[in-house]
């Protein structure tokens, strides 16, 4: 892939793609236990769990025999509204529950915002490293995809310069994944406001990814992008999924983020709704329990998980310092994963970052995801979102392995 301007992928790789290949590749007769840090899941592990609230909440909704039939396509009533009046408390507006759209899960609302964008002719602007869910809806929407780097010596910030440059009069929208996925990073204030004045100079709208929305447990603490909706339009896309580590639940969220009303138009939203008319969302007793979740998960559970992560990504950073093929530029303070760049020259048979990851779980029982899945060549992409115990035996069988495929040192050097 050519830097910057690339329209098109050498492949449509997925990441539950590539992570079942290579659970497929673990040998049994090794009898080790095998450890994942591949999915973007913190269910699998026993540390993180969901809130009693939210189990109460699904139970009572369930039980009271309210909840059987169809919920309205774009949601029922009480759960959207009790959505706006979530994301409007880090908001300088309110937002109204005509302004909710309920998806299944954060990826149903990934492809209704590319299906709502899509035209003739029209190009898109993704992340690079990012959520290869976004390349693989564009291509059966017919959007082109055109990709800006981001730019791991600055926190892995959008490379606004290039955006400059690749966009034209067809770019309908360029997407940010923030807190970052696959980069553990977190936009500052400063960042996102430069790209919401960038792309309002340009000519087209954000699609914000805050699918791990407050997931924030650096220096810099999480702002939404809709904050800076009254400089451009946005689209939030949200779940419950990552916040209260319930991914298969499906409760996703698509919201129109935009003060000025550029959304409002009856056209739009006629669209918007005979779109939903043809999506299934989500179980229609888990929307009922979404009013309770979102008003009553105390703060304690929060904060609980942010220093499980953090604690997490500290033995990480830890570890990659001991091992001298894998090196990390950038700390992660957000989200649940981190990139790590590979070293080959250090290793005598690694031809890449997909060899490197089959042999890993051969020899090792140990997932990690290769970065080419996530379009950066040669990285790795590191989720910690697991138990201390597993994350420190998964990277003294990475260090292992690293010593096995070693290059044996010069004597004369």
């Amino acid at each position: 892939m050519e830097n910057g301007g690339a329209t098109t992928t050498t492949s449509t790789i997925t990441i539950k793609g590539i992570l079942s290949l290579l659970m497929e590749s673990i040998s049994e007769e090794e009898g080790k236990r095998v450890i994942s840090l591949g999915m973007g899941d913190p269910t699998l592990y026993s540390c993180f769990r969901t809130t009693q609230v939210s189990l109460q909440a699904v139970s009572d909704s369930l039980l009271s025999n309210k909840f059987h039939g169809y919920a309205p396509t774009v949601g029922l009533p009480q759960s959207r509204r009790a959505i706006a009046e979530y994301l409007s408390r880090d908001l300088p507006y309110k937002l109204s529950q005509d302004d909710v759209f309920i998806t299944s899960g954060c990826t149903q609302a990934i492809d209704v915002a590319l299906a709502m964008l899509a035209r003739p002719r029209a190009n898109i602007l993704l992340p690079r490293p990012g959520f290869p869910i976004y390349e693989l809806c564009a291509k059966f929407r017919h959007l082109e995809v055109r990709y800006i780097d981001l730019i791991p010596e600055n926190g892995w910030e959008i490379d606004l310069d290039a955006v400059e440059s690749i966009a034209d009069e067809n770019t309908v929208a360029l997407v940010v994944i923030n807190p970052g996925n696959p980069c553990g990073n977190v936009y500052s204030y400063h960042h996102l406001m430069k790209i919401a004045e960038t792309a309002k100079r340009l000519g087209f709208l954000v699609i914000a990814d805050e699918v791990y929305g407050h997931l924030a447990f650096g220096s810099k603490p999480f702002v939404p992008m809709g904050v800076f909706g009254s400089i451009v339009p946005v689209l939030t896309l949200g779940s419950l999924s990552k916040r209260w580590i319930v991914p298969g639940w499906r409760l996703g969220w698509f919201v129109t983020t935009d003060p000025s009303g550029s959304f409002k138009d009856p056209k739009i939203i006629e669209r918007f709704k005979k779109y939903f008319d043809i999506l299934g969302g989500p179980a229609t007793f888990i929307q009922a329990a979404v009013p309770t979740i979102l008003e009553q998960t105390d703060e304690s559970f929060f904060k609980k998980t942010l220093n499980s992560l953090k604690n997490s990504s500290d033995i990480c950073c830890d570890w990659i310092k001991e091992i001298p093929c894998i090196d990390s530029s950038h700390r992660p303070e957000g989200s649940m994963a981190m990139m790590v760049k590979l070293n080959l020259s250090l290793l005598e048979d690694v031809s890449d970052d997909i060899d490197f990851c089959f042999k890993l779980a051969r020899e090792e029982s140990v997932i990690l995801l290769p970065g080419t899945a996530v379009g950066l060549k040669n990285w790795l992409r590191i989720t910690f979102a697991a138990d201390a115990i597993s994350i420190e035996e998964a990277f003294k069988r990475i260090k292992c392995f690293y010593l096995r495929h070693a290059k044996a040192q010069d004597p004369t050097s």
